[in-house]
């Protein structure tokens, strides 16, 4: 068996009913909130999307990942930009290691210092 499908099950309609029917209300209020959050505004849905696509890849959700490249496909936007969003997603999730750096070089520097 492939160990993705064993650790990721490949959404269906049968799922989808199932997560609904245990939570009516909020399944309905999360694909309200979902729908607001994409629709054009001052970001239009493309940028919205490329976002998502960067943000997925940070969060490393492969259903999200899946679902919002398709979503900036639909939106209009190119293989290139959506390589170059999960590129600003891959900068930031290692930007966040490379500034968080100098909290261990502080404890580095204060286990060296001595006791007063």
């Amino acid at each position: 068996m492939d160990q993705d499908a064993s650790m990721y099950p490949t959404p269906s309609a049968a799922l989808s009913a199932k997560r609904r029917d245990l939570a009516p209300e909020t399944d309905h209020a999360f694909r309200e909130f979902s729908r607001q959050v994409f629709a054009a505004g001052a970001l239009d849905a493309k940028t919205k999307q490329l976002m998502a696509v960067a943000v997925a890849h940070v969060t490393q959700c492969p259903y999200c990942i899946r679902g919002h490249t398709k979503g900036a496909l639909h939106a209009g936007a190119t293989e290139q930009e959506i390589m170059e969003a999960i590129w600003v997603g891959a900068e930031m999730r290692a930007g966040g290691a490379f500034a968080h750096s100098v909290i261990a070089l502080q404890a580095m520097a204060d286990q060296a210092a001595p006791a007063p």
